[in-house]
């Protein structure tokens, strides 16, 4: 025995002991080292990344913001919505973002008092059940637009975009007001980095009551583009012309059919008695030429151009947003489960990226929104400028 331990350079079992104690406390240390750098490369990510969409939800809401603002040809329903919108995201990123961002610098610890906690969570939940309920009328009203133009044009007017703005933000005030009041649970949830509304098993809390609502909202929205979608298949091309035979009287044709063949009788002396009802109706047509029924080709293009911009806003929300709705309604209907928590981080994140992705979509997809920043830049405005001024130099030198 004695022989053995000199061989491998130990004095007895307790020299052994030590050895192995010493190995297994390096090992730990080594795999302590390796999570902590791990925690730290993950923490970093998560810093900026938030950083990135932060940056680019305030400069791009409020951008958008300022270009419906100073624009006076911008200033209509569709616009009006949109502008609720970037407010909403800009006051969102502003509000709640920083909070998150210190508790991944403390290691997911908030650092607040509990009533701090609660109002975070209050405005977190608050701005997402706007979102939903604008996006829903946004839905509504592009289908008005399209379907039922007049209508539409004579009823939506400022008044009637304030009212539906307020109630909105009434309906997503009496969402998230109930855990305030300790019904439901707002806390600091660790994994994922933010104060929000505990989802926990249904017998537990209320929670399914607020993921069944938002759940229905967004389902709601993506109907009504359906249906909007459905009408234009429908209307894609249009209808024949049906001729309604014009009405005689003393060679003065009138009537729905009638041409101006009727007013050149009437000048040339081949009609008797008065003026046509032809002639008459002229002015009263031109009078009422801005409540007429059917729209024109740019009108149409032109709503079709932001229902497609609100649908792709819509969509996004709805990506965004729905793998941590799916695993909200997993902690839910499922007793005492486990989601993975780089899932739920993405989650989260994903969803915090839905604050910095409107503007860009809408200036991207807006053509007006883009005339209206290439107005606002003095380089292009410069460049403009001088364009015009060396074509017209141009003409004046081909002329003389």
């Amino acid at each position: 025995m004695s022989n053995q331990t000199q061989i491998f350079g130990i004095d007895g079992p307790g020299s052994l002991l030590a050895v192995l104690a010493s190995q297994r406390a390096s090992s730990i240390s080594t795999s302590s080292s390796e999570g902590i750098s791990a925690a730290a490369v993950s923490a970093y990510i998560k810093l900026v990344f938030l950083g990135l969409i932060l940056c680019v939800s305030l400069v791009g809401n409020l951008l958008v913001s300022l270009l419906v603002l100073r624009d006076r040809a911008l200033h209509k329903a569709p616009y009006f919505f949109l502008l609720d919108l970037c407010l909403a995201d800009v006051v969102r990123s502003a509000a709640c973002f920083p909070f998150v961002l210190v508790s991944v610098h403390n290691s997911s610890a908030w650092t607040y008092s509990t009533f701090s906690c609660k109002v975070v969570a209050f405005l977190a939940v608050l701005f997402c059940f706007h979102a939903a309920f604008m996006l829903f009328c946004v839905a509504v009203t592009r289908y008005l637009a399209i379907a039922h133009h007049r209508f539409y044009t004579k009823r939506m007017t400022v008044w009637t975009c304030a009212a539906i703005i307020c109630m909105v933000w009434t309906l997503a005030i009496a969402m998230a007001s109930p855990p305030v009041f300790d019904v439901g649970t707002y806390k600091f949830i660790q994994d994922e980095d933010q104060c929000i509304f505990e989802h926990r098993y249904l017998k537990t809390n209320d929670t399914l009551g607020f993921m069944l609502m938002l759940a229905v909202v967004v389902l709601a929205t993506h109907g009504f583009y359906a249906k909007l979608l459905l009408f234009e298949y429908k209307h894609r091309k249009m209808k024949p012309v049906q001729l309604v035979p014009a009405i005689s009287q003393n060679w003065t044709f009138h009537g729905p059919g009638a041409t101006g063949q009727a007013a050149a009788n009437w000048i040339a002396g081949f009609g008797r008695g008065p003026m046509p009802p032809t002639l008459l109706g002229i002015r009263q047509t031109l009078h009422n030429q801005q409540h007429r029924r059917l729209m024109g080709m740019e009108e149409v293009r032109t709503e079709r151009r932001l229902g497609r911009m609100f649908y792709i806003v819509t969509l996004l929300f709805l990506v965004l947003w729905a793998p941590y709705i799916m695993a909200c309604f997993w902690r839910v209907f499922v007793k005492s489960c486990s989601i993975p928590h780089r899932y739920l981080s993405i989650t989260v994140w994903m969803s915090f990226a839905q604050a910095g992705v409107n503007p860009i979509i809408c200036l991207l997809l807006n053509e007006d929104l883009r005339k209206v920043l290439r107005a606002h830049l003095p380089t292009y405005s410069r460049t403009r400028q001088h364009q015009q001024l060396h074509r017209h130099e141009l003409l004046v030198f081909t002329i003389t």
